[in-house]
This record gives structure tokens, sequence and C-alpha cells, in this order.
């Protein structure tokens, strides 16, 4: 490697969340410009998960299908072509991902963001998902988040140690590229399919801690977190910020629903889509008051304010199974 090897005319935007930023950089690079919210929403991205094990500290709550799971919908979704590679050799993965850069084309990273040299909270994150455009002797060019930075560097060294990375979310060194055909499905035709498929498994969860059912059994265990926690002052907060800050758009991602709804009523005129875009304006709301609340409960100890994210809880998981059932009907 001499010198610095970058694709050209890389629009190097960030937006708020680590998936929907690298897809948005490898669709504009193949003349697809399509909003965040718009990303999210085609991509069927919208779920809630209610996540408790004897080997995790404390509980996680999701609010977005598994990690890469909006990749595969989106690309499907639109018709294009995506080319996913894994491999356990950390040699062949330096190659899957040189060659396409020198090809001039970006390539997609799922990685851990724990060993990125800019990541400013160091937390495993297997789920992690980057766009890289280039590299040099000693960094690769990278576009992540912009709380992230937007268009940042990390050494080659800990770039291999992200990718090599194993436990909860992590893939074997996964990188892929995406190239549009010549003839694309318009992203208007997909809007409908998208938010049924999404309305659907969110309404038909397979176990209680998905869903609808997922965000009910919520509001049964949150007014219990400060006797769950060895460090209540570390732990609610933490949850608190995960759920407005690491990269969910705020109010653990119904912000981005709302506003991919927002724009779907532009285009097509339905009043199940304006009951749908109302409910999630209500709930993206409340989401952020129980993040709050969760906060407060942690830093002073006082149960009532679980109580109370408790009983929004229960009101959130009988809104969005509204909103779902009339997004549903589309």
């Amino acid at each position: 490697m001499s010198g610095v090897t970058k694709v050209k005319d890389i629009d190097v935007r960030g937006m708020q969340h680590c998936e929907t930023t690298a897809l948005g950089v490898l669709l504009r690079h193949e003349g697809l410009d399509l909003s965040e919210p718009m990303l999210f929403g085609l991509g069927s991205g919208l779920s809630f998960i209610y996540w408790d094990s004897k080997s995790m500290r404390f509980p996680f709550l999701g609010g977005r299908v598994k990690p890469f799971e909006l990749t595969r919908n989106l690309t499907a979704a639109l018709g294009l072509e995506l080319l996913v590679q894994e491999t356990t050799s950390a040699r062949k993965a330096w190659q899957n991902v040189a060659a396409p850069i020198d090809a001039g084309q970006p390539v997609g990273l799922q990685l851990d963001s724990y060993h990125l040299d800019y990541f400013s909270t160091k937390v495993h994150f297997g789920g992690h998902i980057v766009a890289m455009y280039g590299y040099d002797e000693q960094d690769a060019h990278l576009v992540d988040t912009a709380p992230q930075g937007g268009a940042v560097s990390t050494s080659l060294a800990n770039l291999a140690r992200a990718r090599a990375e194993r436990g909860p979310m992590t893939a074997k060194h996964r990188s892929f590229t995406i190239t549009a055909p010549s003839s694309l499905t318009s992203p208007q035709d997909r809007i409908i399919p998208a938010i049924k498929a999404c309305a659907d498994a969110f309404l038909n969860p397979p176990i209680a801690n998905l869903g609808h059912r997922g965000i009910e059994k919520t509001a049964k265990q949150v007014p219990k977190w400060l006797q769950h926690s060895a460090h209540p002052d570390e732990d609610l907060p933490r949850a608190a910020v995960l759920m407005e800050r690491a990269g969910t758009g705020g109010a653990l991602f119904r912000n981005l629903y709302r506003d991919f709804l927002a724009e779907c009523a532009q285009l097509i005129d339905s009043s199940h889509l304006r009951t749908g875009h109302s409910l999630y304006g209500e709930a993206a709301t409340l989401w952020t008051q129980v993040a709050a609340l969760i906060a407060s409960a942690g830093e002073s100890g006082d149960p009532d304010h679980l109580v109370q994210a408790g009983s929004i809880l229960h009101d959130l998981s009988r809104i969005e199974r509204d909103a779902m059932q009339a997004l549903s009907r589309l």
C-alpha cells in the first residue's frame, strides 16, 4: 500500500443511526438519495425487544430489528444487489474490503464499536455498522453517525480487532457492497409493503419479549428495576442514554418511524397512514418521557419514577398496537 486509496465522490453525511448512515453512503454512491427515515422505514426497521438474561448485568430495551436485517429488507424491497462476505480469516477479510474500494466502490462493515479509535463511549457492541471508503498505510477512512463524527478514521490494527471480535450480535468479519440495477424499483412503490411487513411482525411476535407484547412486559418489569441492579445510579441512567442517544434518533427509534410515516403521508393519501403517523407522534413523545423517568429513578433512588414509567409503557403498548393495526390495513 502506498499513499491513500479512496473511492471518489463519496458523500460522507453522517446520520443518527449507524446502519442507515452506512446504507445512505452506499446508496448515494449508486445514485439513490433517500432520507434517513425513508431508509429506516423501507427497511421495516422498527421493532421492540425486552432482553434480559443471566449473563447480562442489566436488561436491554431495543427498538429496532436485529443488526443487518434492515439492510437485507431494504435491498430486497428496492431490488438492489447485496453482496455479503463473511470469513474467519483476517487476511481474507481485508481482501474482501480492499478489492471493492480499489475498484471504486464503498463497502459496509459490521464490527464491534469498542475498538474504534474515535468512538466516544467504550462499550462492546458487535452489531455496529459503518461504511468504509478508503485506506492508507496506517488508517481506514470510514463514515459513522453524525454524533460519532461523520467522516472519521481508525487505525487498520484497531479496525482488524473490531472486525474479529466475537460475542453477542457479532458477525464473522462481515462486509457488504450494494449495486443498483439499471432499472430501479421506485421507492414509493415499496412503501406500503414495507409498512405492512413491519406492522405484521410487531402485532404477531413469536415470543412475549417482542413487539407490543414486549412493551407490555417491560411495563411490568420496569417498576422493579431499582431492586434488579446492584448499581442503579449507573445502570438506569445508562439505559436511558441508550434509549435516547445511542444511535436511535431519540425515543428508541420512534422519532425516525414517525418521520418516515410523515414523509409517506405526503406521497400517499390514506387515513390509515395519517392515523399511524399521529399515534407514532404520540408514542415518540412518551418514550422520551419514559427515558427521562428511568434516568431520574437511577439518580434519585425514588421508585415512584419507575412506577410512572411503567404506567406510560402500559399506554405505549396500546398506542403502538393501535398504530400498527391501522397501518396493517393499508
